[in-house]
């Protein structure tokens, strides 16, 4: 039995389980660090009052059993939920490690989620109580109390936030949750470890809502097999290490955040947290990290950032960036190229001498911004270009794409560091199999994946089929070697009023490659006689762009609606539609005066662009190119 086998087939009941035996065999060492003020004075962070603060895996077991006992004392019972309302932080892991070893089940509501909507979840979910980041939070259920008859309890994190009672409910702080279970533990000292014990691998053990495009979000069924499946399955697969500093910013409501908290508690590892995504550069050399989780987004931020800082320079320094991001590019494909045909990455001697002295010149900066120790980033929720890929690889930034969906409890495939191949999300992790239907949709069946909609025996059954075969949605491929390709979604494929199939994705991909303005892009054209395209533009890049070409006076809507602006995006387009069939071509774009955010519903939590709200939202824009057109 090979190493990987043996660790799914030992994999305990659930990751309540794995904890207790992680406290009891590492209690002296780090399990998370998180950021605090010094002297206990409130601050952003930002005037340097900050320190990074440490908890042991002994003093965070104390921690979560007297959050479980807490749990316990207000009377939750088995697979009852507890919903949790907070940006990433360590009280989230706590908090959520405190519902698991109480037996109840987690409810992820992100923070931005507004009242309606939170409520819903709350409502269909059926929570009984909610960790609350800050009063915020509290607010937005305290309004609606007449639709949550199960709710009887918040307790709050935020320690400066005012503690009022709300007729109705019974608020408590954090700290005063965990005096109630450790005073409930003097008196039932085996409380947590017997309710523990009577856990069940099938027993529900989270609800995560997806951000649907249109109407009400879905719960998604997670069980505690789910969950322990991925703890295995990250350490089988060869994804962490006992010895790593993984850096956590990522929203911890989304299956994607979660899922690595299985992964730390199974390896140990130690586990910086900050959901700060404006701290994300500042951190990054704080806490050096060997591993990161990200969104591709990021990755595009850093690439174009960079891009644009070289090109301000001007002169000698951009000639030497362009040249670098090219033997970059050379290097990582190449060197990936000759891995798949030999099993062994070789590059020429001539371009193996061009790198080691554009490392010298260039990628060490780009390591160095991210801690210098990065040994992998994994990146999931969306696609990656596969040109910001190869650069980033070939910089010695290695970002193993996977892919995976809340349905499948986060990543189920997932590139092997030792052989990554940029534009594929990688391999099946030990135990999920991958089937590709006659249509070319993505199947997946291994022991992450939902166990249906909550209350949706209908929409369970149209994606979840007996045998265990779940339907992803998504158009893909498996390669001789096993490596997945997803070519786009199967709703987003479109055909032209020509007749002619087009994956809008791949398009979109191409684009953000090549333009370092680019913000979001959405290629259009179902039904159409030809594609065009609605893009936003990243201020932070564009707007120094702006000030050296004497736009410097306008404001970001006036830059980016300007003559000067078109003309520079329509080149990236004609570059773009030079590698492209006919029909796939962007023959009318518009820049949109404003990005595209959370707030107006354009992006889901986790920043994948909603088409249905966009293509709403911009209808005129869109009949505005089409008007007077002929058939192209």
């Amino acid at each position: 039995m090979s190493s990987a086998q043996s660790l799914l087939e030992s994999r305990p009941v659930s990751v309540a389980h794995l904890f207790l035996s992680r406290v009891e065999a590492t209690p002296d060492r780090e399990a998370y660090r998180y950021p605090a003020p010094i002297d206990n004075q409130a601050d952003d962070g930002a005037s340097g009052t900050e320190q990074w603060r440490s908890l042991t895996w002994a003093q965070t077991g104390e921690r979560v059993r007297a959050i479980a006992a807490g749990l316990i004392a207000l009377g939750l019972q088995p697979e009852e939920r507890v919903a949790i309302s907070s940006s990433t932080r360590v009280e989230w892991i706590l908090a959520d490690l405190g519902a698991m070893c109480a037996g109840a089940a987690a409810t992820a509501v992100y923070p931005s989620t507004n009242a309606d909507e939170t409520v819903y979840i709350l409502s269909d979910s059926g929570s009984r109580a909610l960790f609350a980041e800050n009063a915020d939070q509290l607010a937005k259920v305290a309004a609606h109390l007449d639709r949550l008859p199960e709710l009887g309890h918040v307790i709050l994190f935020d320690p400066q936030a005012s503690v009022s009672q709300v007729e109705g409910l019974e608020v408590l702080s954090l700290a005063e949750l965990e005096k109630r279970g450790t005073v409930y533990l003097e008196e039932h000292p085996d409380a947590v470890e017997k309710t523990v014990q009577a856990i069940e691998r099938e027993q529900l053990a989270t609800l995560i809502y997806t951000s649907g495009t249109t109407g009400r979000p879905k719960g998604v069924r997670l069980v505690h097999d789910c969950w322990s499946y991925q703890g295995a399955a990250q350490e089988a697969g060869g994804l962490l290490r006992s010895d790593d500093v993984q850096f956590l910013w990522l929203p911890l409501s989304h299956v994607f955040g979660k899922a690595l908290i299985s992964g730390q508690v199974q390896t140990g590892h130690v586990m910086a947290v900050d959901g700060r995504v404006d701290r994300i550069v500042h951190n990054l050399p704080a806490v050096r990290p060997t591993l990161m989780a990200s969104a591709p987004r990021i990755f595009e931020k850093v690439y174009n950032g960079i891009a644009s800082r070289a090109r301000a320079e001007g002169g000698v320094k951009y000639k030497i960036f362009l040249w670098a991001a090219k033997v970059a590019r050379d290097y990582a494909r190449t060197g990936q190229e000759s891995m798949a045909a030999t099993g062994r990455r070789r590059v020429p001697l001539s371009l193996a001498v061009q790198h080691a002295v554009a490392d010298r010149l260039v990628y060490g900066k780009i390591r160095a911004a991210f801690g210098g120790n990065l040994r992998a980033s994994v990146s999931g929720s969306a696609a990656l270009a596969p040109d910001i890929g190869y650069f980033f690889s070939g910089a010695g930034v290695h970002v193993l794409e996977g892919y995976g969906l809340t349905e499948t409890s986060a990543g189920c495939i997932v590139n092997p560091a030792e052989d990554s191949r940029v534009g594929t999300v990688g391999k099946p992790l030990p135990g999920t199999e991958v089937r590709i239907a006659e249509d070319g949709e993505i199947l997946l069946r291994g022991p992450g994946v939902m166990r249906g909609y909550h209350n949706l025996p209908e929409k369970t059954a149209e994606v979840l089929e007996s045998d265990g075969w779940l339907r992803t949605g998504d158009i893909g491929e498996v390669d001789k070697d096993g490596f997945v390709r997803i070519t786009d979604r199967k709703k987003d494929v479109f055909k032209t009023s020509g007749g002619k199939y087009v994956a809008p994705t791949e398009i979109e991909g191409r684009f953000k490659a090549i333009c370092p303005f680019v913000s979001n892009i959405l290629v259009i054209g179902n039904g159409r006689n030809f594609c065009s395209a609605l893009i936003t533009l990243d201020e932070t890049v564009i707007m120094p762009w702006a000030a050296s070409h004497d736009l410097g006076d306008r404001s970001y809507a006036e830059v980016v609606c300007s003559p000067q602006v078109h003309e520079l995006i329509d080149g990236f387009v004609q570059r773009v539609n030079g590698d492209l069939q006919r029909w796939q071509t962007i023959k009318k774009f518009s820049v949109l005066s404003r990005d595209l955010d959370i707030e107006h519903g354009e992006l889901t939590p986790s920043l994948k662009v909603k088409r249905p709200v966009v293509e709403r939202e911009y209808a005129e824009v869109i009949e505005a190119m089409y008007e007077g057109s002929r058939e192209a």
